[in-house]
This record gives structure tokens, sequence and C-alpha cells, in this order.
């Protein structure tokens, strides 16, 4: 059973699937003479709730969970009464159908207590006719080290085993809970596509990639930001060319009719192909962060929830920095602006300030591919097939 609720935790997990897949029916081979062989190798069945990459994947869908996602405490709060029937019916379905291994994928909110009441349900009716008892995984570790570090003694309680994304976590974890097994299997973007180069720096011609984001809140929330910095870019760089990257078609649909600043375009996917001739990108703070790394693409970062999630935010957050290029390298290569910094002067001075000066840019590179050099090497989906099926050899 796997469960994911976002677009990248969706892609995850169609990955995972094809590893594991292709991964269990090797490790269950077994040549024999026999007509009627005692073994053979049986591909595993695949549930649960996630997006279209994990349907398309061959997971079987309860629902798409993607289709609910939200961020940000308050926004949680407002939409309790429909995760909670989604979480019931999740538990319902797993408790029926008593899947060998359950896996969260990211989602942490959700996947954390959902391997909580599984475990709950499973100590509670273990017995003679009752002896279900699931491996218990989450593939990437929530951000436990930025906030929350109690969660980490839950992770702890209820898993088996977590597989973690970015080097410094295995440690982190070594030394607050060190009975929970985690195994650091690298970053699943390194591998995903090759490395793109930044556009001839002399090209009178620049092009910015703007990503507010991949939930309809968020998105809402950060399109005056991204496109009045454009303009105001634009006012700056007259010839210079933007795109507007969004994981769906209905975000398409939705901002088309708010209208579109002058050489401004609006796209669903191809990131990668974006970021191949991006000079810059003006990036919400998350994933998109690591993509624009991945690349070499130097990048403003900002973010934007609502008050009360930002004031909750600032209490119990206690890293430096939002994006994860910053954390890993531990300095601001990414200007960040939170909350009201996050203003469209605010993000185009820094921009401009970045495409104009080629001796930074060249500066932010280098840095950058230090932090994706720490990642780990290619394969990080069959790393984490390997170690779920692991549990099942021991």
């Amino acid at each position: 059973m796997l469960i994911a609720g976002d677009p990248s935790g969706d892609m995850l997990t169609a990955e995972l699937v094809g590893a594991l897949r292709e991964k269990a029916v090797a490790g269950a081979e077994h040549v024999s003479a026999d007509v009627q062989p005692l073994r053979t190798a049986l591909a595993p069945r695949f549930f649960g709730a996630g997006g279209p990459k994990m349907a398309a994947a061959g997971v079987e869908q309860v629902f798409d969970l993607t289709q609910h996602s939200v961020i940000g405490f308050a926004e949680v709060l407002k939409n309790i009464r429909k995760f909670k029937r989604l979480f019931e019916q999740l538990l319902q379905v797993a408790i029926a159908r008593q899947p060998d291994v359950i896996i969260g994928v990211d989602y942490g909110g959700f996947n954390l207590r959902f391997a909580k009441a599984i475990k709950a349900y499973v100590r509670y009716n273990r017995g003679v006719f009752n002896n279900w008892n699931p491996k218990l995984v989450q593939f990437v570790s929530p951000q436990v080290w930025a906030s929350r570090a109690g969660r980490a003694y839950t992770l702890a309680e209820n898993h088996d085993l977590l597989l973690s994304i970015f080097p410094f976590e295995k440690e982190w974890y070594a030394q607050c809970v060190p009975k929970l097994r985690v195994e650091f299997v690298g970053h699943p973007m390194i591998g995903r596509g090759a490395k793109s180069e930044i556009r001839n720096p002399k090209s009178k011609i620049k092009n910015v990639v703007l990503l507010p984001g991949s939930r309809v809140d968020e998105v809402r929330r950060h399109w005056p930001v991204v496109t009045g910095a454009f303009e105001l870019l634009r006012r700056q760089v007259p010839a210079l060319e933007g795109k507007v990257i969004l994981p769906s078609q209905q975000l398409v649909d939705a901002l088309k009719v708010v209208g579109l600043p002058a050489g401004l375009e609006i796209q669903v996917g191809g990131l990668t192909d974006a970021l191949a001739t991006a000079d810059l990108a003006i990036a919400k703070s998350g994933t998109v962060t690591m993509e624009c790394a991945l690349h070499g693409v130097p990048a403003v970062v900002f973010y934007k929830t609502s008050w009360p999630t930002y004031f909750i935010g600032k209490k119990i957050i206690t890293v430096k920095y939002l994006a994860m290029p910053n954390l890993i390298a531990d300095e601001a290569i990414y200007p960040e602006y939170v909350q009201q910094a996050a203003t469209p002067k605010n993000i185009a001075a820094a921009a401009l300030g970045m495409l104009r000066d080629e001796q930074r840019r060249k500066g932010v590179q280098g840095k950058l591919a230090c932090v994706i050099a720490s990642l780990g090497k290619p394969g990080a989906p069959q790393r984490a097939a390997e170690a779920i099926l692991s549990l099942f050899t021991k």
C-alpha cells in the first residue's frame, strides 16, 4: 500500500513502484526444470492513494489524494473534516486488504498519523486469528530537524524503516533516535534528466522561469508576486522573456482568465526544458529549488502563506533557511523573501542583480554544484526498493 499526497510525491511513488516491481520479480526468480515449479516469480500488487502518475504506474487507486493537497496549519484546519474522512477511508481499506508493507511517500503530516493508526490497530487486535503486522516505511523524512523534533520519536515508535534523501539526516536521526533504521538512498532528482547548462550569458534575450507552486491555494497567493516581479524586471530588461510552469491544466485554466503580462507565457510541465534555457528562476520555497540547483540555475526564492500559518511556523521552525540548497550549504546561495518581505519590488531587485552580475552568477553555480554533489549518485528509487525488500529477508 502506498500513500502520496502531492505531485512530487506522486512522481516519486511511481518511480518507486517501477523499481519495486522489477526487483521483487528478479529476487523471486528461480530456475527449475520442473513442469510445475513450486516457486515462481510473482509481481507485487500495489494499491493506495496518490495521483495520476501512480495510477499510470499500475497502482490501484482508492482515490486521488493529490487533488486535496493543501499546505499550512490554517489551511489544514479549514479542511479537517475532509481529511478525516479520507484518512478513515484509507484506514478501513488497509485493514480490509492487509498489505504486507505500507509505504508513506513524503506528505508527513498525513502519513505519520496513518502509520500510528495502523500500529495502534495491530497492537489492539493482535491474536491467534489475526496476525497481520505490516512493515511500515516512510520514504522522504519529514523535516523534523527543522521543526517539531518530537515527531522523530513517533517515527521511531511506529516505523520499521525511514528512507532519507538528504545526507545529513541519517546522522541526525542516529543521535536523536538511534533505534530507528534510517537509510540514505540519495536524492531522486539525481539521474532523472541530464543537467542543463545555463544559456550563453552574452545573449541579449534573457529568460526567466516563474515557479509559483503546485497547489491551487498557494499558486493563487503567489500569482501577484511572481507576475508583479516579472513586470518590474521587464521595465529594466525590455527583451526579457518568461515562462510560468504549472503542474496541471486545471491550474493553467484557472489563471489564464486573470491575464498574463507581456512577454510571459504559461505552460503545463516541461520544467527540465524550461530550466535548460533559463538565466534565472523566481521560485517558491520547496522541491523546485532543488530542481533549480540540479540544473545550475540561479534563483530568487520566496514564500507567502496565511498569517495564522506564518505565526505558528515562526514559533516552531528552528532552521535559518527555507530553501533546501541553502540549508545543505548552510549559507544563502539563493536570496529568500518570506511573507511581508516577499514583494514584487524586493524579488525584482534581487533578480535584476543576478541577471546583471555574471561573476555572481558563476559563483552561485559553483556552490550549487557542490550541493548537488553531496546528494549521491543516480538510482535513489532502486536503492529504496532494495531497502524495502530487505525487510522481508531478515
